[in-house]
């Protein structure tokens, strides 16, 4: 393997890097990225390992075998994780509870991981000298000033009044009964005592903003690899009724906007944070595609037409049915109007743009979900009727 050398011409020295839920989504693209193509050590922590198990087993059969071990674990509660950061140059802290259905059925749940839980991370990682990456959200966003502004002024199309920018964007959440917001405050708070901790102790840390990370091994299949009650994000909610030939559920109306990012091209600007901490450190950099901007009405006509393409099945005469947020998530929904992020500190510190159209994304990852799932969920649908 050739030697690594950082956006300052300097050789990179391997790390060792404490990989704080290595199973899920994210952890798993990137425990690939840096087995396939860097020398750098992982200790993956998290409760599943379903994701990484092509990387884990069997057990010294990859070239990588010696530098990924997986310890199961919760950070809620286990003795080892001081260790495990000790014994790490950099730790990544990717463990949330992440779906929106959850931060109005358990707000708990939801304050806990994403702040409570987080927090011996952060105080392990500032006591020990050690760097950390920690992952937020977008959400700490919440509404643009824009969303506040009359429907018809023409100021809502100004970027001042919808362009997120990490340092100077105000996080603006719904009243307090709107739980959908206890998911953006957590996740605030703990962006707020990180960035406290390098103040006044010299913690060194990242904090990354994802925008919509899409692609394949994003969330469940209600009823496949998850509950058969479970919501997941939007993109495996559509995945979910586009395999069982059903309309897509547009939540009041679906006329919020996002924007998403390809996994492979947001897993490129989290290896140059690792890799280039000078540039990185004392930051907190939004992950997106700005010119991936849909709204969540379009995103399903778009995924019906790819999904359609790659399975070869003919679409439903009414692709979408409207439901209201209270029908599909129960009361105390809210949601943020858009989600358009500035690139511009990311680009100056690290040099990253996102590369991949949405089109092609969701091509990739629909390809992924019909080629996983088409089988099992043609069996699933096939039970009852045998009965």
């Amino acid at each position: 393997m050739a030697a690594r050398i950082d956006l300052d011409g300097k050789p990179i020295k391997p790390l060792t890097i404490c990989m704080i839920g290595a199973g899920g989504f994210i952890g798993s693209h990137l425990c690939e990225k840096l087995m396939a193509e860097t020398p750098h050590k992982v200790l993956g922590l998290d409760v599943y390992s379903d994701k990484i198990k092509h990387l884990l087993e069997p057990a010294g059969a990859h070239p990588w075998s010696d530098r990924i071990q997986f310890h199961r674990l919760n950070i809620k509660n286990d003795s080892r994780l001081e260790g495990l950061i000790k014994m790490s140059d950099l730790t990544i802290n990717l463990a949330a509870i992440c779906t929106p259905a959850d931060y109005n059925t358990r707000p708990l749940d939801t304050i806990y991981s994403n702040f409570i839980d987080a927090l011996p991370v952060v105080k392990y990682c500032s006591e020990n000298n050690k760097r950390l990456i920690h992952f937020s959200t977008c959400e700490v966003y919440g509404k643009t000033i824009g969303s506040f502004l009359p429907k018809d002024s023409p100021l809502r199309k100004e970027p001042e009044y919808f362009v997120l920018k990490e340092d100077e964007s105000p996080c603006i959440f719904g009243p307090i009964e709107k739980q959908r917001w206890s998911y953006a405050c957590a996740k605030q708070l703990i962006e707020r005592l990180i960035y406290a901790e390098g103040a006044e102790n010299g913690l060194e840390f990242t904090i990354v903003r994802p925008f919509n990370w899409i692609g394949p091994r994003m969330d469940f299949i209600p009823g496949i690899d998850g509950p058969s009650e479970g919501v997941p994000r939007v993109l495996a909610c559509f995945s979910n009724n586009l395999l069982r030939h059903e309309p897509l559920k547009l939540v009041d109306g679906g006329v919020s906007q996002r924007t998403f990012v390809y996994i492979k091209d947001a897993i490129e600007a989290v290896m140059l944070m690792i890799e280039n901490p000078a540039r990185a450190n004392g930051h907190i950099f939004n992950v997106g595609n700005p010119n991936n901007e849909v709204t969540v009405r379009q995103l399903a006509e778009m995924m019906t037409d790819v999904y359609s393409k790659v399975s070869g099945e003919p679409s439903l005469e009414e692709p979408t049915v409207d439901v209201s947020s209270q029908e599909f998530y129960g009361a105390g929904y809210d949601d943020s109007d858009k989600r358009i992020p500035d690139m511009t500190i990311i680009n100056k510190q690290l040099g990253w743009d996102p590369k991949t159209s949405l089109w092609d994304l969701l091509e990739s990852t629909l390809t992924y979900q019909h080629r996983t799932y088409a089988e099992a969920m043609k069996q699933a649908i096939a039970k009852p009727a045998a009965n």
